[in-house]
């Protein structure tokens, strides 16, 4: 009895062991894709009065987490049911990923003249502004469940092969660090400013110099984070790309891993955004008509 109570908790723990291999494994796999997210909901997040940044902010957080529970099950079925949907569907995300990557490149050196829109929040009712609040969050949770899908596919993509408890521990995990990890560190991006004015209130220069610092160094954080999510986005397109299409397994082999993904990602996205600016123009044409 007391043996097979202890073969148990082997079995248990090299369970855990391989879990915690593949959830490494997978985790770096879709670190492209988090930083994205994070750069993305980060600038959701931000722009609203400071009482109302946590708020707001949980509750994206649940929405994402509704996303997910809504996500997770489908992707459980297929990939144990109809396993080569998900190489269909990490082929489609990557093709989708490389696009916006490419897309936001595109506007950063071309970018679009949007009309902006200056609202006085001061002259807004407060069932007005609650409206404004609900319409980015609305934004924010539809954003989210897209990022999440491809998290959650490019996640099984790593674990392809595993048995089905391994796909559902892993998997799970990684949704469930994309939420918590993903959020936790962007409520403490948009509270950078208001660290910063309370420093600012102390007597001392030091304090004071790096309340400032702190201020200033919002913007230019999401800024950052945008940058880096842009390359993440097309050398994990890349890779999909070159590990999942059969016809680029001997194409470039003699470049560093990471400049070949890079290279695929960069020509895949150029490719997409071609092709979907063109059937946008058809459209435009067809509309006009």
């Amino acid at each position: 009895m007391a043996s097979g109570f202890f073969a148990l908790l082997d079995d248990i723990a090299a369970l855990m062991d391989d879990v915690a291999l593949l959830s490494k494994v997978a985790t770096k796999k879709t670190a492209g894709i988090l930083g994205d997210d994070l750069a993305v909901n980060a600038e959701k997040a931000s722009g609203f009065v400071s009482s109302r940044e946590i708020p707001v902010l949980w509750a994206i957080t649940k929405g994402s987490l509704l996303n997910k529970l809504i996500i997770l099950p489908f992707a459980f079925l297929l990939s144990a049911f109809v396993p080569a949907a998900i190489s269909i569907t990490l082929i489609l995300g990557a093709v989708y990923l490389s696009y916006e990557g490419i897309e936001k490149i595109f506007e950063y050196f071309f970018p679009h003249h949007h009309a902006e829109k200056i609202i006085e929040t001061v002259t807004l009712s407060e069932e007005e502004i609650l409206l404004l609040e609900k319409s980015k969050i609305k934004s924010a949770i539809i954003t989210d469940f897209i990022l999440s899908v491809e998290i959650v596919i490019i996640a099984l993509g790593t674990v392809e092969g595993e048995s089905i408890l391994n796909r559902i521990l892993v998997v799970t995990f990684i949704a469930i660090l994309a939420t918590v990890g993903v959020y936790g560190i962007v409520a403490l991006i948009v509270r950078m400013d208001d660290l910063g004015w309370l420093l600012k209130k102390r007597t001392t220069k030091i304090a004071q110099f790096i309340g400032d610092l702190l201020i200033k160094a919002l913007p230019k954080v999401i800024k950052i984070l945008g940058f880096v999510g842009t390359i993440a986005l097309l050398l994990v397109a890349g890779g999909i790309f070159a590990h999942k299409i059969e016809a680029s397994h001997g194409l470039l082999v003699k470049l560093p891993d990471m400049a070949r993904e890079f290279l695929f990602g960069l020509v895949g996205g150029v490719f997409a955004f071609a092709v979907v600016t063109l059937f946008k123009k058809i459209f435009k044409k067809e509309a006009a008509l």
